[in-house]
Parts: C-alpha cells; sequence; structure tokens
C-alpha cells in the first residue's frame, strides 16, 4: 500500500514537472517570439522612415534642380539678350554722341554713363543666378561679388570677414550652401531696413561656420517660426547635413549661423 502511495507521488511529481516545463517552453516561445516580432516591426518602421526620407530628399533635390535650371536660364537670358542690348545702346550712343554739340555730347556720355553701369550690373546680376559660374569662382568669391553689388546699388554697407584657411568643399554641397546665404540675402533687402551687412566665414579643420547679421528692424521669433523663406533654409541645410540657427528681435536685426561639417573628400 505504502510502495502504491510513493508511486503516485512520483507520477504527480513528474505531471507537475511535465506540466511545468510545458509552460515554461511556451513562455519561452513566447518570448522570443514577441522579441522577433518587435525587431521585425522596428525594421519594418526604420525602413519605411529611411524610405521617406530618401523620397523628401529626392523630391527637395528635384525641386533644387529645377530651381538652378531657371535660373541658369534667367542668367543666360540676362547675359546674352538684355546684355547684348544694352551693349548695342552703348554703340549707338557713342555714334550719336560724335556728331552732337559739346553741351548736349556731355549730357549723351552721362547716358551712356548709366547704361554701361546698367550692363555691368546685368553681367554681376547673371553671376549670382548660374550656378556653373559660382562653382568656378568658389563660395567666398561669390559671396563676395554679391555683396559688392549692394555696396554699389547703396543698398547698404556689406562686410565680409573671413578667418581660417579656405577648404574647397563639394560643388554641389557649395551651391545649396551659397543659396541659404542668397535667401538671407534677398530677406534683408526686402524686409529689414538694414544699414549693414557682416558676413563671416570661419574655416577649421573640421567645419565652415557662417555667420550673417544685419542691423534691420527684426522681428519676433514665435511669429515667422512657419515662415516659408525660413523654412526653405533649413530644409536645403538638412541636405548638406547642415546645422542653421536663426535669431532676431524686434529692433534687433537678424543673426544667422550656419554649420556646415566637411566630409572626408572636402580635406584631400
Amino acid at each position: 500500500m505504502l510502495q502504491k502511495e510513493q508511486l503516485l507521488q512520483k507520477e504527480q511529481i513528474l505531471l507537475i514537472v511535465y506540466f511545468t516545463v510545458i509552460i515554461l517552453f511556451f513562455a519561452i516561445f513566447g518570448i522570443v517570439f514577441f522579441i522577433a516580432f518587435q525587431r521585425r516591426k522596428n525594421k519594418l518602421l526604420l525602413e519605411r522612415l529611411k524610405a521617406k526620407q530618401r523620397f523628401e530628399e529626392e523630391l527637395q533635390n528635384s525641386k533644387l534642380e529645377i530651381q538652378e535650371q531657371t535660373l541658369k536660364n534667367v542668367s543666360w537670358e540676362l547675359h546674352d539678350n538684355i546684355g547684348q542690348l544694352l551693349s548695342t545702346a552703348v554703340m549707338q550712343i557713342n555714334i550719336l554722341s560724335s556728331n552732337l554739340e559739346p553741351k548736349i555730347k556731355e549730357s549723351v556720355q552721362d547716358i551712356r554713363g548709366l547704361v554701361g553701369d546698367s550692363l555691368q550690373e546685368i553681367r554681376n546680376l547673371s553671376k549670382t543666378l548660374n550656378h556653373e559660374v559660382i562653382q568656378n569662382i568658389g563660395l567666398e568669391k561669390s559671396i563676395q561679388v554679391e555683396l559688392d553689388r549692394f555696396k554699389k546699388l547703396n543698398f547698404l554697407t556689406p562686410e565680409l570677414i573671413v578667418d581660417g584657411e579656405e577648404v574647397l568643399i563639394n560643388p554641389k554641397d557649395e551651391i545649396i550652401i551659397y543659396r541659404i546665404v542668397q535667401e538671407f540675402f534677398s530677406n534683408t533687402i526686402k524686409h529689414a531696413e538694414a544699414s549693414h551687412l557682416l558676413v563671416k566665414l570661419n574655416y577649421t579643420p573640421q567645419d565652415l561656420t557662417i555667420v550673417i547679421k544685419d542691423d534691420g528692424v527684426g522681428y519676433n521669433m514665435e511669429s515667422v517660426q512657419a515662415n516659408s523663406g525660413l523654412l526653405n533654409m533649413k530644409s536645403r541645410a538638412s541636405l548638406v547635413n547642415a546645422s542653421l540657427d536663426c535669431f532676431s528681435e524686434p529692433g534687433k536685426g537678424v543673426l544667422l549661423t550656419l554649420r556646415y561639417p566637411f566630409k572626408e573628400e572636402d580635406k584631400v
């Protein structure tokens, strides 16, 4: 009788162990399955996010390519067509002035000077629109050409300060950075009512930092966070892995800081 009870107890223990093992197996299987499912889910979400980012980058690049081509076409039109017309006008004025009385000739020469200045301004403007010209002369020189144009037209007093040794960066990145700078310049000319514009380029072994400041009317940061110009500059900066910060207060002008980290190929 005692042996029978002991045998029954052993069977009960074995049964408990058996069910315990089964429960542990399913628990471990459930945990492994859940972890695998989460990894798969995270991988799919990451792939979807990367695909969305690639799509947005391609879309932004396409927009930039269209804009650059449009600006290039406008540059050609200004340089070739309008420039040619103004050149012809200068020639006609020279021919006309040779047969005029001295007093009238002096007035005509003043007109010739205005037309000649307009021709030069058209040529300078065409350079700032054509990305091929910008790539040929470089970022620093392109910014200087733009500032010289502002000075000549008496828009404001520009100043360019360069620290460090210039590093030649990726041409495509260079165009995007220059367009960001141009966007700031355009906003300053249109809205800032500024009298002074300061541009600083600081080259280090790791990056290029561009600081631009005007002394215009400024604005309330909260009211322009969704401003298309600011969003456009930040969107372009993200394409070249650059950080962009913009700060302003009413009556205290606008300060833009752009930091572009150099790639390995830039340092070669």
